[in-house]
This record gives structure tokens, sequence and C-alpha cells, in this order.
């Protein structure tokens, strides 16, 4: 007679318990980015083998269509202070509309409470909410400044907001290493990190030998968020903006295979999929 084994609850964090030592942990990239190690598993043999990022053309089937995110980092965190004198730390999530911007602030803050930054910069809180985010108004000279207004400043004066799974401070090669190479509009607060293994020299040779497009999905402050709910569902997750460009919706609307290069770009062809395509 079998034995029955009790199978683990796909819908439980406590399902995905594992050790992760901080020693390998990654808080550089490899040098090439395309050294980095890359494990292939073969369905068809149920073989695994392991190789580096270099070789991922070799695995792609010629068929293929690559879709890339093509979103880029800003720097998003901004360290100031209240008009108490009290540091705050301020992370940029979404803007909402042209002026209002959903953020979040380290540092007890209320309604109308303004944080100083650097070059005549502040923002006004003008809403809490629930989730710990709040929505805010950036100043500078007296003056609401729009999100496009906004992003030259914050490069500026702004840091690039590393996973707080690195444990470090940024320093001045994460505002390139941590950036895609196709990198190209503004707005997200955390890489595509698959993204990332690509060399300028790699991309340009994927896409002359396979059919590619590009999406823009701006990551959101949300991907840094925990799950601390024990049942997965229950976890709030946060929206992104994205678009799909022409050269994508002609891809996905046909019978193309797709190979979406990390989750961003997964998520995002997802979505289009079971809610979007006609």
């Amino acid at each position: 007679m079998k034995k029955r084994v009790n199978s683990l609850d796909p819908y439980l964090t406590s399902s995905y318990d594992f050790k992760l030592p901080s020693e390998l942990i990654a808080t550089h990239p490899a040098e090439p980015r395309d050294t980095a190690k890359l494990l292939v598993y073969d369905r068809a043999s149920d073989t695994l083998s392991h190789t580096y990022f270099y070789e991922l053309e070799n695995f792609i089937p010629k068929d293929t269509a690559l879709i890339f995110n093509d979103t880029k980092v800003i720097k998003a965190r901004l360290y100031g202070k209240k008009e108490s004198g009290g540091k705050i730390e301020l992370l940029i999530n979404r803007p909402l509309n042209a002026t209002e911007i959903n953020v979040y602030i380290r540092g007890k803050v209320k309604e109308e409470t303004k944080v100083h930054f650097d070059d005549g910069l502040y923002a006004k809180v003008i809403k809490l909410h629930d989730d710990g985010s709040r929505d805010v108004l950036f100043y500078q000279n007296e003056k609401i400044l729009r999100f496009e207004e906004l992003l030259p400043l914050i490069d500026k004066i702004g840091h690039i907001p590393l996973p707080p799974y690195m444990q470090r401070d940024d320093a001045q090669e994460d505002e390139k290493d941590y950036q895609s190479v196709f990198a190209q509009y503004e707005g997200a607060v955390a890489a595509p990190t698959a993204s990332l293994h690509f060399t300028k020299e790699q991309h340009y040779r994927i896409c002359k030998n396979f059919q590619h497009a590009y999406v823009t999905l701006h990551v959101g402050a949300g991907t840094f968020k925990p799950v601390e709910e024990e049942e997965i569902l229950k976890h709030p997750m946060h929206s992104e903006y994205y678009d799909i460009s022409n050269t994508a919706l002609e891809i996905l609307d046909s019978k193309t295979p797709i190979l979406c290069v990390g989750t961003t770009s997964t998520r995002t062809v997802e979505y289009y999929i079971q809610h979007g395509k006609k």
C-alpha cells in the first residue's frame, strides 16, 4: 500500500520557506554582465546544464520572438528633512497624474507635512493611505512641479533605489550598473533585473538574429514589498503603468512563439493576453 504524501499548499507563503545564505546574494554585477552563470533546464530530456549568460541565444528556438522591457530606473530615493529638522527618506512609487505622486516615506508624517530636499525642492503630503504610501505634491520656488519637470531634479539630487536585500548604499557606478543597456523610458523605481545581464554586444547580436520587440513596464516600489500575508492571494498588489509598442502588439497578436525577458515583460504580456487582446 502506497503512503500518501502531503503536498505543500502553493497558496501559503510557508510553503516557500528556504534558507538563502547571505554570502550567496550578489551585491555587485558580474563583469562583463553576460559572464553571469546560467542554469538551463531541458524539458525534453529532463536534464540540467550549467553555462553562462553569453550562451543564451544557443538555447533559444530560431522561430522565437523576444520581448524586452525598456523601462529606465529613476533616482527615486530622496533624503531630506522635515521643517522640524528631523531626517526623513522618501521613495517615489509612481505618478498618479501630472502633478500628484504616490510615495513611501520613512518617518512619521501627516497631511500638510513638508519635506525639504536640496536645490529648493520640497514635497507636501496631501493624503495618507492605509497601505503606508502617501500622495504628495513636489514644489520648487513655490511652483508645483509636473512629473516630467521633477525628473531632471531628482536625477541631480536623488539616489538609485537599490533592492533592500543588497544591504548597501548606492554608489556612482550603480547609475550604470543598475540599468539595462536598452533602457529608454524613465519611470521605474527598480530595474527589470533579468535584463541587467545583457551587454550591448549580446543584445545587438540577439536582436540581429531573432525577431524582437519592446514593452515598457515602469516597475513600482511594490516590488520591494515583502509578502506578509500567510495566504498569498491576500497580499495587496500595487498597480504599475505599462505600454506595448506596435511592433510588440503585432507579435502578440500572431502565433509566433514568445520569450519574455524577465518577469516584468512577462506580466505585461500576460495581462494583455488576458485582458487586452482583441
